[in-house]
């Protein structure tokens, strides 16, 4: 008895299963729902999880007020490569438009050869705006998750209108974090990177936590 499902080249599929040997095909034809359903799901960008534990987390961002300037930083990433992205979308709305008509004079002219492969740059085309979407899709999640963690951070302890307001302190915290990490196989750069930030915010900062200049500074260890 012969199980195997009949092929029937569906839209979504045929840009693959129409090159496969019968075998593959059929095997591809089989796992059509888990490959929606992967689609579907995929992770692209970092979940929520993420945000909070690996980019935000207690020994690069000690403070709430560093957690909070660095949502800003990666909320802004995130809305540049979406704009970004809306260029790239409409260029490709426009390429489809000209492959469109590019098949039709292709069509009128009986080029089969023209047809085979415009309609290829058509297929992909279709492809990478079903991508680009999904991307886009995604990005407008990131979103949202940074806006909600940055609502959740602004709790009026600290200044959310200057990032420099906030570093003296914040920094500090984070170089001390760096310093405590090192251990007796790092190498002398790593040491230097991290030691030399250190003293130098250390000489720098005032007891409210604001940053001196290095004249000022000069004549304050002088006295």
């Amino acid at each position: 008895m012969n199980n195997k499902k009949e092929i029937v080249i569906t839209d979504d599929l045929k840009p693959i299963l129409g090159v496969l040997k019968e075998k593959d095909a059929q095997i591809v034809l089989e796992l059509k729902e888990e490959l929606t359903d992967n689609w579907l799901k995929k992770q692209i960008f970092r979940t929520e999880t993420e945000m909070r534990v690996s980019v935000l987390n207690d020994a690069k961002h000690p403070t709430n007020a560093s957690k909070y300037w660095q949502s800003v930083r990666e909320m802004s990433t995130q809305f540049d490569a979406m704009m970004s992205l809306s260029f790239n979308l409409r260029r490709n709305y426009i390429k489809r438009l000209k492959l469109e008509a590019k098949l039709e004079r292709a069509i009128e002219s009986g080029d089969k050869l023209k047809i085979m492969s415009v309609q290829v740059d058509l297929d992909e085309n279709l492809f990478n705006k079903a991508k680009m979407e999904q991307f886009a899709k995604d990005r407008v999640r990131e979103l949202q998750e940074w806006s909600k963690i940055k609502n959740e951070l602004s709790d009026g302890s600290f200044d959310d209108k200057n990032p420099n307001t906030h570093q003296a302190e914040s920094l500090m915290l984070t170089l001390e974090n760096r310093v405590k990490s090192l251990g007796p196989n790092d190498g002398s750069a790593e040491i230097i990177n991290a030691i030399g930030p250190l003293q130098t915010i250390k000489k720098l900062k005032t007891e409210d936590n604001k940053i001196l200049g290095f004249r000022e500074t000069s004549l304050k260890l002088k006295k």
